[in-house]
């Protein structure tokens, strides 16, 4: 049996036989095409030349080698109100329904005022009463301002009196008696003009007392109308009607509530973190949001409340994301899952296909190579090859690089080939140093 050693011996035997034996070369032609790896691999390092290898290229990146974990939570509008009924009454009306935008101000629902109505009118007469009061005891004030008068004038006679009397007195023409009676009518006209007086003020503070009466009933009667205005709900922020709790002709108590309103100009995710994981997030930290119900929309939110509490059982802490949402499109109620973007740095980043380590490594053109029998290990410098040139002057150049972490079939690269640079993927056969490669059509390249 023939053993051919080198794929030049096959050849050349294949070209000797004659047509006779032209089965036997169909044969050897099947050998041929199943040589050992080591001897074709010579062959094509022998016959290739300056043939150009097939690559297909990409463009180095910085990027976090890490994958952001993946949070799901619910999309709730970021303001959530509840229209309750502030006064008893039987609901009259409801004009709005689930889904419909209000704006502030709006009349939403009209509950029965008969018995309100009633109220503001019982009260309303008890301040014309009261008014009434006031002007009856300023009259009262009229009259004791009028005794005041009365008693001066009489004093002023009595004073008169007593002087004309005295005067006589000291000529002798009249008793010391009468002096002293007429002294006693000036004191008593005194007193009078005082008790006058006393009474006035009494009454003065009778008529602030009655005033204020009025005051108190009239606040009573603007919290009457006031209670009265409270039939009538109305919107109190712009949103949309997300649930209608009640229906006309029900009796609403104070507090029952009749509608919810939510404001969708921002929509807040609340999302559960692990204890461990909070010394990542922060404040106002960006975040990407996607959502199942728009699936080839790309959201970005921020965090804008952090729980100062965690469950203490299962350690989760409640964070909040709100992303802007001003064509109202995002809803409540909708499944959202949520990655927070990671501050930490952010290295060139490739495929674990595009390194070769010292292991990996190809054997030089002149001397044969062996696969290796096992997996590469993970070494701290590696090889890859970076383009250079263009169009028939392309070639590969090798690389060294330091490698980083490893995660998910990507390598960091830590030193050796910067943000840009166009770098081999992967090819259709084993690169060296300087060998001229042609770029796959999913090759990626600068523009």
């Amino acid at each position: 049996m023939w053993h051919l050693s080198s794929s030049s011996q096959l050849r050349s035997l294949c070209g000797r036989l004659p047509g006779t034996l032209i089965s036997i070369a169909l044969l050897l032609a099947s050998g041929c095409n199943s040589l050992p790896k080591a001897d074709a691999q010579s062959e094509s390092a022998e016959e290739r030349g300056t043939e150009a290898i097939a690559v297909e290229t990409a463009l180095a990146k910085t990027q976090p080698l890490d994958q952001p974990v993946e949070y799901t939570g619910t999309t709730e509008p970021a303001q959530l109100i509840s229209v309750r009924s502030q006064v008893e009454g039987q609901l009259v009306d409801v004009t709005v329904d689930v889904g419909d935008r209000v704006r502030p101000g709006q009349v939403l629902a009209q509950q029965d005022t008969g018995l309100l109505n009633a109220v503001v009118a019982a009260e309303g007469a008890e301040v014309a009463a009261r008014q009434s009061e006031v002007a009856s005891l300023q009259a009262e004030v009229g009259d004791a301002r009028a005794q005041v008068e009365q008693a001066r004038l009489e004093l002023q006679q009595a004073q008169a009196d007593l002087d004309r009397f005295s005067y006589l007195f000291q000529q002798g023409a009249t008793t010391e008696q009468q002096v002293e009676q007429y002294r006693l009518a000036v004191n008593t006209a005194a007193q009078a003009v005082r008790a006058a007086q006393e009474q006035v003020a009494t009454r003065q503070q009778a008529v602030q007392a009655a005033r204020r009466r009025v005051e108190a009933q009239q606040a009573t009667v603007a919290e009457a109308q006031e209670r009265q205005s409270y039939s009538v709900l109305t919107a109190p922020v712009d949103g949309l009607v997300v649930e209608r709790v009640t229906e006309p002709g029900n009796l609403a108590q104070p507090g029952d509530e009749i509608l919810k309103i939510g404001n969708f100009s921002e929509v807040k995710i609340v999302v559960q973190v692990a204890d461990v994981g909070l010394a990542s997030v922060r404040l106002g930290q960006s975040a990407d949001v996607r959502l199942d119900a728009f699936p080839d929309r790309a959201l970005t939110g921020r965090i804008t409340r952090i729980s100062p509490a965690a469950d203490p059982v299962a350690r989760l802490i409640p964070i909040e994301v709100t992303i802007p949402n001003p064509s109202g499109q995002i809803g409540s109620g909708l499944l959202a899952r949520v990655s927070f973007l990671s501050p930490a740095r952010e290295q060139v980043v490739v495929p674990e296909t595009a390194i070769q380590t010292e292991a990996e490594q190809p054997a030089s053109r002149n001397s044969p190579t062996s696969s290796p029998a096992n997996s590469p290990t993970p070494a701290e410098d590696g090889t890859l090859f970076v383009i250079e040139g263009s169009g028939d002057s392309t070639i590969a150049r090798a690389r060294t690089v330091q490698l980083g972490d490893r995660i998910d079939g990507q390598v960091e690269i830590l030193s050796g080939l910067q943000p840009g640079e166009q770098y081999v993927v992967r090819s259709a056969d084993d690169l060296a140093e300087g060998d001229p490669v042609r770029l796959s059509f999913t090759s990626e390249t600068a523009e």
